[in-house]
């Protein structure tokens, strides 16, 4: 099924409020900004009412009610758009609070209600008529739509934007996140964004201090001198402190002393009575992993997170400055964090980690992901520079008719159009189009597209495979969940049961005729489904590690050629996972080969796996190593099975048993050679590609997903590795490929 929601940002919720609970708490204006545990939503409304709820990267968000005060352009629905306000002549006169102080009681009851509603939409956000609809925005994007001048003056209205501020609103209103992390496109506005919320802040916080990081720090001094320096002095007096030292900083901006919120009960107080120190201040640091390290931060701006290569660490350094964010277990700052991702090698790899680590669905028992930050990730054709109508809304594909663009400019052709035609300009060149890929991603796997150039594999077929899943609601084909012995009994019947915590993910279950197909001879167990398929396995014998340094233990389940109502030649299960003990990883890969009644292939350098399956009576299931006859077997080998690790025979023929299924299942047949022409392979398990596209044979402790994989190939086809009298080593030829060009070529 193709995934119609990435052509929307957000997922609009039904009734998640009873509608007669949601009419008496907003006519008591009950609603409490912040996360609310009964409905599992985040309001961000500071109004005490809310009406739509709506889901943002796996984020539950209530929306505040539609105000009264609805602000239209014009009665006319085309002319219904965003248009921000000169700053009236009379107040552009005043330059300082001191100055409204001076001014005479008609001047200040002339506009003190004008100011007052700017404080108001300052907090609580705006509505106007956008097109015919009712359209929120929340009031930092207000402050940077308003009054945040950016290198082309003042920023265009983005629909991206507008969720991308939403979104971080309930960041900050949600007491269990530390912030966000932006997965963006290059030239999305992030700097600016993030500049603009910066000074937001800093002006109307007391006793703060705010903190900028980029990948290098010549980055984050530039961000400081040219965003928050000018977008600081360019607000209107009555949001602009009183700066302690120079108009323009080189290193700290210091608000000593405020302008306070003017209304109309303190328009007339005396300068005295208002002059109250504010003490925030804004200042930048070079990058490193101990940056700000023992500081106190109201807001942490970490820009370019994507990009910090060796020595730099970004997540050693989101370790030390998180601690910066709270107090105790009391999260007390937020950090905005977004980048576009470097190569994999070059930083890449450490952010990749950090986002997926911040993956809403994922929370541990205090309710917080892995990182503490909020993952987001916005298509590039949201986002792209030319291609924005002037309701902000992006022109997906080429109209019939030029569209009218923010810019004035009329839109011809569609973003993704325009992508596409990208794309297939730079195929002869993998490198440019996967740089392409990272800074315009339309996926998540192209934001995170690794360089080629060390590729083992036909990397063409790899990368088309996995945009072909990136089309696919992956849900529909994947399952997670756990494997676990009736009743609790062990070496009985083994139960599937679907939950999102689960080790396991599964794109195929046997009929019930098939599950626990366990044959007995004289007291051992063999599998009954041999003929079906087989596994593969890379385990680990030691519990615990040093952090970060274990590998993962890693079983693949793969189907051959079969009449028995089973895929055939696909690979239906993926486990990479390591549990807290070892024991517990055995004991996972017993029950899915008791459950699916299939043999299995593993490594027998690492033998505490194959001991546990033969002193639980299922030697019969350990598959000998196919290269030698029984009798040539070692008396190990004899005893568990298993294949070694150390021969390089082994890893060629590993190597090339990867490589052919590749060729056969994966990605296009443009040929028809193995499928009907043009046909996709079925390949669902998204890790185990990404892990063949980076498979070094010189190095392969990192890659668990490729020796397991590899594995179960070998054992599906161990008929080819079989000795003959006249040869007793494998003799197979490793093919090797060219990809510079847009189609692999095999090297001769």
């Amino acid at each position: 099924m193709q995934k119609e929601i990435q052509n929307k940002l957000y997922i609009e919720l039904a009734n998640v409020v009873p509608k007669n609970v949601l009419s008496i708490k907003n006519k008591a204006r009950s609603w409490d900004y912040g996360y609310n545990e009964k409905y599992n939503f985040v309001v961000i409304s500071k109004t005490g009412q809310i009406e739509n709820v709506i889901n943002i990267s796996g984020l539950n968000i209530a929306l505040p009610k539609v105000s009264k005060n609805l602000i239209k352009r014009s009665n006319k629905k085309e002319d219904q758009y965003w248009e921000s306000k000169e700053l009236p002549k009379q107040l552009k006169k005043i330059k300082s609070i001191f100055q409204w102080h001076d001014a005479p009681a008609s001047f200040k009851n002339e506009w003190v209600d004008y100011i007052e509603n700017e404080f108001n939409h300052r907090e609580q956000g705006y509505w106007f008529l956008n097109n015919g609809i009712s359209t929120y925005i929340t009031g930092t994007h207000y402050m940077y739509l308003q009054w945040t001048k950016i290198d082309i003056g003042l920023p265009d209205f983005r629909e991206a934007n507008r969720i991308f501020y939403i979104f971080w609103e309930a960041c900050k209103a949600d007491k269990r996140s530390f912030g966000m992390d932006y997965l963006k496109i290059r030239r999305s506005g992030f700097s600016f964004m993030a500049s603009c919320e910066g000074v937001n802040m800093g002006t109307i916080t007391k006793d703060a201090r705010i903190g900028i990081l980029s990948k290098t720090g010549s980055d984050a001094k530039k961000m400081f001198t040219d965003k928050i320096v000018p977008i600081s002095n360019n607000y209107p007096f009555f949001f602009k402190p009183i700066q302690d030292g120079m108009d323009k900083p080189k290193t700290e901006l210091a608000y000593r002393v405020p302008a306070a919120k003017i209304t109309k009960k303190n328009m007339y107080l005396t300068e005295e009575q208002e002059l109250e120190g504010l003490d925030t201040t804004i200042d930048w640091k070079n990058t490193g992993d101990n940056s700000y390290d023992g500081e106190k931060l109201r807001l942490l701006l970490h820009d370019e997170s994507g990009k910090w290569e060796r020595p730099d660490n970004i997540l050693n350094n989101w370790r030390v400055t998180k601690t910066c964010l709270r107090l105790g277990s009391k999260i007390v700052g937020k950090c905005m964090m977004g980048s576009t991702s470097n190569a994999l090698e070059k930083g890449g790899a450490n952010f990749k980690k950090l986002y997926y680590d911040s993956d809403c669905a994922n929370r541990n028992s205090n309710g917080q992901t892995k990182s503490g930050l909020y993952s987001l990730f916005i298509p590039m054709e949201w986002n792209m520079e030319g291609f924005i109508d002037r309701y902000g809304m992006p022109v997906f594909r080429s109209p019939e008719k030029s569209i009218l663009g923010i810019d004035n400019e009329f839109i011809s052709q569609g973003a993704v159009d325009y992508w596409e035609n990208e794309v297939d300009s730079l195929k002869q060149d993998p490198d440019a189009l996967n740089e392409f890929y990272r800074q315009f991603p339309r996926t998540e796997s192209h934001a995170f597209r690794d360089e080629s150039k060390q590729s083992l594999f036909n990397l063409t077929k790899i990368y088309q495979q996995i945009d072909y899943n990136d089309s696919l609601i992956i849900d529909r084909y994947v399952t997670q969940g756990s494997f676990s012995w009736e009743n609790g009994i062990k070496d009985s019947r083994v139960i599937w049961s679907p939950n999102k915590r689960g080790r396991f993910f599964v794109t195929w279950l046997p009929e019930k005729a098939l599950q626990n197909n366990v044959i007995s001879k004289n007291g051992k167990k063999y599998p009954g489904n041999e003929h079906v398929g087989t596994f593969g396995c890379d385990s680990y014998d030691i519990s615990g590690v040093v952090v970060g340094k274990g590998s993962n233990g890693s079983l693949h389940g793969l189907t051959k050629f079969n009449m028995d109502n089973a895929p055939s030649n696909e690979f239906f299960l993926e486990y990479i996972a390591r549990p807290q003990t070892a024991e517990m990883f055995f004991e996972d890969v017993l029950m899915a080969i008791v459950f699916y009644g299939m043999p299995i292939l593993c490594e027998n350098n690492k033998p505490r796996l194959l001991y546990h399956l033969k002193n639980r009576g299922y030697r019969g299931f350990s598959v000998n190593r196919p290269d030698k006859v029984f009798n040539k077997l070692s008396k190990t080998e004899k005893e568990l099975g298993g294949i070694p690790n150390s021969s390089e025979d082994v890893k060629q023929s590993h190597a090339s048993a990867i490589e052919s299924y590749i060729e056969k299942y994966v990605g296009l047949d443009i040929e028809g050679s193995y499928r009907d022409q043009n046909d996709m392979g079925i390949m669902n398990f998204h890790r185990t590609l990404e892990d063949w596209a980076k498979f070094d044979i010189n190095n392969r402790t990192k890659h668990d997903a490729s020796i397991s994989s590899g594995l179960a190939i070998m054992a599906n086809q161990k008929h080819l590795y079989t000795p003959t009298k006249e040869k007793s080593k494998i003799s197979i030829n490793f093919a090797r490929y060219n990809n510079t060009a847009s189609v692999s070529q095999l090297l001769k």
